[in-house]
């Protein structure tokens, strides 16, 4: 199973815990050649998508890549691409999807291109609006200023947010208020998510890995004493977490959209029994998780993706 990632820069990996290193790695050990690239290195040649990909070898210690040679390549050749950028989700992420659907039939590109560029994190929650707290969109100030009066606190942030960029949490009374919405929305140009505050976040963040629309770990990140976010980039804690059934209904129902979406890796949060991101970009935990459950979800991953190839018996 010939592979290529298309990545950020292998150099500014964070090896201790990436997750795409991890694939990789699983990749190397199953005898399967591995190649890598840039979104910037995918172009269109006769219509079909090509890279300027570098083939590695992953190894478990510094420097942790055995670099090979670098060429051009047709995408057809592989049979995995997996599209392993991180965020932001921009013109130029959109543009790599637009290039990845320009690849043949035989290749499986994961996550499925078209359903990553229309699956807004953040915006599909709400297609099961039964699994989330009450939640407005707009770039309304006043529209905002009114919602908050309906609760005792709320959280306002950006749609197209990673990491826990630009996550506030305020309240009617907050002399503040008007001006973070200013700030947010861009002077009402850029529309902003505002929520009902969801106070289990003390608790944690849980991070829920699907697999082919399946869960097979999660973990919480917990929030540190000087900051409301549960993300790992604003210094959130990582702890061991089991399913409830709360989790397993949420699975349950988003499980066979995602299936149907072509979204074989996906991490979905959910704080205090409601769902409130599926990150299908470029889901990240597979690391911590292993260590905290004693799994392997890169098997998991790998195993699902031979499963799912167009030539399933011949990949097996």
């Amino acid at each position: 199973m010939r592979s290529l990632f298309v990545m950020d820069p292998i150099e500014r990996l964070n090896i201790a815990g990436d997750s795409t290193y991890m694939l990789m790695r699983e990749s190397t050990a199953r005898g399967w050649p591995v190649s890598w690239c840039t979104p910037s290195d995918l172009y269109v040649r006769g219509g079909r998508a090509w890279a300027r990909a570098e083939t590695v070898t992953t190894i478990g210690e510094a420097p942790h890549f055995l670099r090979g040679g670098t060429g051009d390549v047709e995408l057809g050749e592989f049979d995995l691409v997996w599209m392993r950028k991180d965020p932001p989700f921009d013109m130029e992420y959109i543009f790599a999807t637009y290039l990845l659907e320009r690849v043949p039939a035989g290749t499986l590109v994961l996550n499925r291109p078209s359903s990553v560029r229309s699956y807004n994190e953040k915006l599909h929650t709400l297609d099961f609006p039964e699994l989330c707290v009450d939640t407005l969109v707009t770039r309304d100030r006043e529209r905002i200023v009114a919602f908050a009066g309906t609760y005792d606190r709320i959280v306002i942030k950006p749609w197209d947010g990673n990491g826990g960029r630009g996550v506030l949490v305020t309240h009617a009374r907050d002399p503040n208020l008007r001006s973070m919405i200013e700030l947010l929305t861009q002077e009402g140009r850029v529309a902003i998510f505002a929520q009902r505050y969801i106070p289990e976040i003390v608790l944690g963040d849980k991070r829920i890995i699907l697999v082919d629309g399946t869960p097979v770990g999660a973990m919480l990140r917990v929030p540190s004493g000087d900051d409301h976010r549960g993300n790992m980039h604003a210094g959130a804690s990582v702890a061991a977490s089991q399913l409830d059934a709360r989790d397993r209904e949420i699975c349950a129902r988003i499980g066979p959209r995602l299936r149907e979406e072509g979204l074989l890796f996906v991490g979905i949060d959910v704080i205090g029994g409601w769902l409130t991101e599926i990150n299908v970009t470029s889901p990240t935990g597979i690391q911590e998780i292993n260590r905290l459950d004693g799994v392997r979800i890169e098997q998991l991953l790998l195993d699902a993706a031979v499963r799912l190839h167009p030539h399933a018996g011949a990949a097996a």
